[in-house]
């Protein structure tokens, strides 16, 4: 699951973070930050999206807070 994260987020970006939200790939009780996805990503030439998308390898449910996602 993780891995298939890392790959939409990486190549699709906002788009991907958009799959994610609407399939059975999103993490029970959060949600990926669609918005900042793309808004960010246009800000930082990409740099936030490389990020996020590296971060969704290191995703954990039980962590406060995770890079990319909020909480539902």
């Amino acid at each position: 699951m993780q891995a298939a994260r890392f790959l939409l987020t990486f190549f699709l970006g906002f788009l991907g973070s958009f799959i994610i939200n609407h399939t059975t790939l999103k993490p029970n009780g959060w949600k990926s930050r669609t918005c900042a996805y793309f808004f960010l990503g246009c800000l930082t030439l990409g740099i936030y999206s490389l990020v996020a998308s590296i971060c969704n390898l290191t995703f954990k449910e039980d962590k406060g807070s995770n890079i990319g996602y909020f909480k539902d």
